[in-house]
């Protein structure tokens, strides 16, 4: 159970990663994505999670070296997220997407890297793409991203990597179960992106009335079940009051109860897009 907002877990290859960070999607390339990122860092977190897709990968590399100065922070104490976008993916491509992400965030290296979908045909030689970066020490871990086990299942099939983790749409109105007992029998992590639901679970009545009983929001409640039920997450906001307060979730603990009403709010509700019905 982490109990600090720099609390890590320990991924399949032996690679610590933050349970908690900040995504960034939508957050605009230059003053904006570089004032959330160095909020965040200056706050505490310690990984930070982008995408090619995002179109704010320069930003977030000029925040992280920045706050790496301002902070007293070196390379290893950060742990920054990118992904191949859907247009790149194949092999030849994805070796040149990759190159492409870390000359953006003009850094050392990369820490995870991951397949942002299950792009149909193309997927597998995205991986083998990956594998060989992993391979090559420039990525230290890698994993996919809105997998669900068929793809999972088939990509495992072929892979001489089991990926580390898989990040997909995971909030109390998708709970993920099945997927998430599924990735643990085979060691690979669920990362929880729009845990919030997208702000739509903010005024849930059961969600906050759980928060008035331990004097936190709906949303601190939400992240908090995140750890409680082992799925790392990463909750995007720009404005730095709420990054300050969405990590501000360790000094109280749900209890079992209160983590069996969370889970019964699941409707196999998507406020994102569906990973089987997407326009790749």
């Amino acid at each position: 159970m982490p109990n600090t907002l720099q609390d890590t877990v320990k991924l399949n290859n032996g690679v610590e990663m933050p349970w908690f960070g900040l995504g960034v999607f939508k957050a605009k390339e230059g003053e904006e994505v570089i004032r959330a990122v160095k909020a965040a860092i200056r706050a505490g977190y310690r990984s930070i999670d982008t995408a090619a897709a995002y179109n704010n990968e320069e930003g977030v590399g000029q925040a992280v070296r920045e706050a790496m100065e301002e902070n007293g922070l070196t390379r290893d104490q950060l742990f920054i997220t990118s992904k191949v976008w859907n247009s790149m993916q194949g092999y030849d491509t994805t070796l040149e997407a990759f190159e492409t992400s870390l000359a953006k965030l003009n850094l050392e290296y990369i820490d995870l890297f991951l397949v942002h979908w299950p792009v149909k045909g193309k997927y597998k030689d995205t991986w083998r793409a990956l594998e060989k970066v992993y391979k090559e020490g420039k990525v230290r871990a890698i994993g996919v991203s809105n997998f669900q086990i068929h793809h999972l299942e088939d990509l495992l099939g072929e892979a001489t990597v089991v990926p580390a983790v898989n990040q997909v749409e995971l909030h109390p109105q998708l709970t993920q179960k099945e997927l998430l007992k599924f990735a643990k029998g085979k060691g690979i992590r669920l990362e929880a992106w729009s845990p919030l639901g997208q702000g739509n679970l903010l005024t849930n009545d059961t969600l906050v009335s759980i928060g008035k009983k331990y004097g936190k929001t709906a949303a601190q409640v939400i992240l908090r079940w995140d750890l409680q039920v082992g799925v790392i997450t990463i909750p995007k906001s720009v404005t730095e009051s709420r990054i300050i307060e969405n990590a501000d979730i360790f000094d109280f603990e749900l209890s079992a109860e209160d983590i069996a009403a969370i889970d019964g709010l699941n409707q196999n509700k998507r406020f994102g897009s569906d990973p089987d019905n997407f326009n790749f």
